[in-house]
């Protein structure tokens, strides 16, 4: 199973490629993208499956509820550039910019970073080798070469580093206009630095109900902080459902902390891990509470609205955060109504009341006539703690090999490979073991195609070695649990 990348609805060699070097399963993530991207994505799938002749099925993810930093306050317009340089300093390539019109403007060439608008007057006056003058943000003078002319705009070129702000004055010299006196514009509005607030061990941090965006901390010019820094949080339901000395974690548990005050409109968070240097927090990025019932419904308006869609394209439908077997008989309801029982459902265990609960969701998968689960080992990480993963994932394993329920072996498989071209001794373990599933996933990524081959070449390798688990079972607590539970309910009925 391959995570497609936006990439893939415009660039059909990409799927093709990605079928033909193994992919068995396509996975959209509805939690980016849009209906019509989405719909480019699948038809390319089905022509790259008649042209290779190679079947692969469709699977799109439902997002959940998922819990997210919201948005913070945009930071200050400011463009810097600066040109390459090797270990001497000297430049071994000039920093380049699009200056097209403000009137019409028209995208950079895919090489080039950097982009302004300026009045069309202006910009139509530019000619090759013509110099633009102007002062950066810091009073330096600097100077840059138009190197280029194209439809639309010009290429700039300069060997210094600068940096510019609304109303930097960009002037054209005499040589360039004929005589004439210079010829003078303001730089407009620019796109603002996305920003971040860094937190380190020790820190306040304030998540807020209110979708305001959030702040860095407000500091006096002693540097003594006056307000901790906040930030939204996108599901305001779970403000009433946090209590003070419960954990949170951040961005797929980067960032740590415990709450230490909780109301209708706060929570506050002591912050107790991060990284030496401390780490930047930014918007739209995860959160964790382990601690915390949340009971929140796991198809979200979002997701429903959806879900018409992916009845109507897939062939498999991603459940994320699945909590309970009310959670499953919900979907098989909606699939049933928009006559989808067709779909294929595939559980993603990714918290820690899904993992306590995986007897009673199993049982209640076994009511539709195809279901799998999937070891989300992200979010299920950052749930449960790190150092338990290992045990939790051959607890689910187990549980699904006697339940005779496919699993699905996702997160982070080859993930070094995928984004960096290279990849970790320890992944390619990772990845061999995953054979003991039916089915492994793979993100997106630069590489991913490179990552599909290896990935169909260990597991072609590791069939040999490997028939699922054949292990000796210790007693599990997990189905010690549920069985008495069903002891107690039983009693309690009778």
């Amino acid at each position: 199973m391959v995570t497609l990348p936006t990439e893939a609805a415009d660039d059909y060699d990409l799927v093709k490629n990605l079928i033909a070097g193994g992919m068995d399963c396509a996975r959209i993530n509805c939690a980016h993208d849009t209906p019509e991207v989405w719909e480019r994505m699948v038809n390319n799938i089905r022509k790259a499956r008649k042209a290779t002749g190679r079947d692969s099925s469709i699977c799109f993810d439902l997002a959940g509820p998922k819990l997210r930093t919201g948005a913070l306050e945009p930071g200050p317009q400011v463009l810097k550039w600066r040109p390459s340089r090797d270990v001497f300093g000297r430049v071994t390539a000039a920093a380049r910019i699009w200056l097209t019109s403000r009137e019409h403007p028209t995208p950079p060439p895919g090489d080039i970073p950097f982009q302004i608008s300026l009045p069309d007057d202006f910009v139509k006056r530019l000619s090759p080798s013509d110099q633009i003058r102007f002062t950066d943000a810091r009073a330096a003078s600097r100077s840059a070469l138009v190197s280029r002319v194209l439809a639309g705009g010009v290429v700039l070129e300069t060997n210094k580093t600068c940096y510019v702000v609304p109303e930097t004055e960009f002037e054209i010299g005499r040589a360039a206009v004929g005589g004439e006196e210079p010829l003078r514009v303001a730089v407009g509005p620019l796109p603002p630095l996305e920003q971040a607030i860094l937190l380190h061990a020790g820190d306040e941090l304030i998540l807020t109900r209110s979708q305001a965006p959030g702040k860095p901390a407000k500091t006096a010019a002693n540097g003594k902080m006056i307000e901790p820094p906040r930030i939204p949080c996108t599901l305001p339901e779970v403000f009433d459902r946090v209590s003070v000395g419960e954990k949170v974690w951040f961005d797929d548990g980067k960032l740590g902390g415990h709450v230490t005050h909780a109301d209708h409109d706060e929570i506050r968070v002591e912050i107790t891990r991060a990284g030496p240097q401390g780490h930047k927090l930014r918007a739209d990025k995860g959160i964790n509470l382990p601690d915390s019932k949340l009971d929140l419904p796991a198809l979200t308006p979002v997701d429903l609205q959806n879900l018409k869609f992916v009845v109507g394209h897939a062939d498999l439908v991603g459940y994320s955060f699945v909590r309970s077997g009310n959670d499953v008989r919900l979907l098989h309801e909606q699939l049933k109504k928009m006559n989808g029982s067709r779909l294929g459902i595939i559980l993603k265990i990714e918290t820690r009341a899904a993992f306590e609960n995986l007897p009673e969701l199993l049982l209640a998968s076994m009511e539709h006539p195809v279901s799998g689960v999937m070891i989300a080992r992200g979010d299920l990480a950052v749930e449960s703690g790190f150092e338990r993963l290992a045990e939790m994932q051959e607890e689910i394993l187990w549980m699904c090999e006697a339940a005779h329920v496919p699993v699905v072996w996702a997160t982070q498989v080859l993930e070094q490979l995928s984004k960096k071209g290279v990849y970790s001794r320890a992944e390619i373990t990772d990845a061999a073991m995953s054979e003991r599933a039916e089915c492994v996933m793979l993100n997106k990524g630069p590489y991913v195609l490179e990552a599909v081959r290896t990935l169909d070449d260990i597991l072609t390798r590791m069939q040999a070695h490997q028939d699922k688990k054949r292990s000796m079972m210790r007693p599990l607590k997990l189905a010690k649990r549920f069985f008495e539970k069903q002891e107690l309910k039983a009693a309690h009925r009778s």
